[in-house]
């Protein structure tokens, strides 16, 4: 006579082949996971900017756009950056006290992980990227500067490839009537990641710049036509960043 044990249908091979990186990638998806990582990365970020010597370059551009609608850009290396350089730029803008700005992220998991984290830095996340939902993305946008807010854009991101700005930021300009302000942000003590970018990530006890390029008018005719500039004026003020910090 032949036995068969019944299996524990709640079980399976698969389970019992879950490798140790299958099971961190499970935890790391998490809600609670997913909620104390944001929690740490605000600290995190908080910490870098009460230990850091701020400074504004090229202040002077703003002054045509205090109180109304601009458009911001960095390159999305300079993403841990962007945050405190966003409330750099509005302590430099005394006509709208406590304004926030609206920031194009994935709808990714990593893209609501960085939603949380940055809040405190009065920065709000549009969910939305150049590979899913991008033109959903850029009709938010588009409302937020016809109210009068702030828009914030990584035109590179989020995969790449570095420094070459896609045409979403150009359209979202265009169609806004807006020009785009090229913005870098580099500190004195910061590690560079092993990703597509070299995402940078600022250390504590350091000295960071964040500069301002002058506004790059685009044509509503033609967006296309100003990437090259765009690209252009963001790599300048990345660079001009690096080279303040290092003096």
């Amino acid at each position: 006579m032949a036995f068969h044990t019944a299996r524990n249908p709640r079980y399976s091979s698969r389970d019992d082949a879950q490798s140790p990186s299958q099971m961190f990638k499970r935890l790391t998806r998490h809600p609670a996971t997913q909620a104390l990582l944001a929690w740490l990365i605000g600290l995190y970020l908080r910490l870098i900017w009460a230990t850091t010597r701020w400074e504004l370059v090229g202040a002077e551009h703003l002054k045509p756009h205090q109180g109304g609608p601009m458009i911001l850009a960095f390159w999305h290396e300079c993403l841990p950056l962007a945050a405190q350089g966003w409330r750099l730029i509005a302590r430099e803008n005394p006509a709208a006290p406590g304004r926030r700005a609206q920031a194009l992220i994935s709808r990714h998991r990593d893209g609501r992980l960085i939603a949380r984290a940055v809040a405190p830095f009065d920065v709000e996340v549009v969910h939305a990227s150049s590979s899913k939902g991008g033109a959903t993305g850029l009709r938010q946008l588009l409302r937020v500067l016809e109210g009068g807010g702030v828009s914030v854009i990584t035109p590179d991101g989020p995969r790449g490839p570095a420094r070459e700005a896609a045409l979403g930021i150009a359209q979202l300009a265009a169609l806004a009537g807006l020009p785009v302000l090229a913005c870098g942000a580099a500190s004195s003590r910061m590690r560079r990641a092993r990703s597509w970018d070299r995402m940078r990530f600022p250390l504590p006890f350091a000295r960071a710049v964040v500069v301002l390029e002058a506004p790059i008018t685009v044509p509503r005719e033609d967006p296309a036509s100003a990437l090259p500039a765009i690209t252009a004026a963001l790599n300048r003020a990345t660079e001009r960043a690096d080279q303040a910090v290092a003096r």
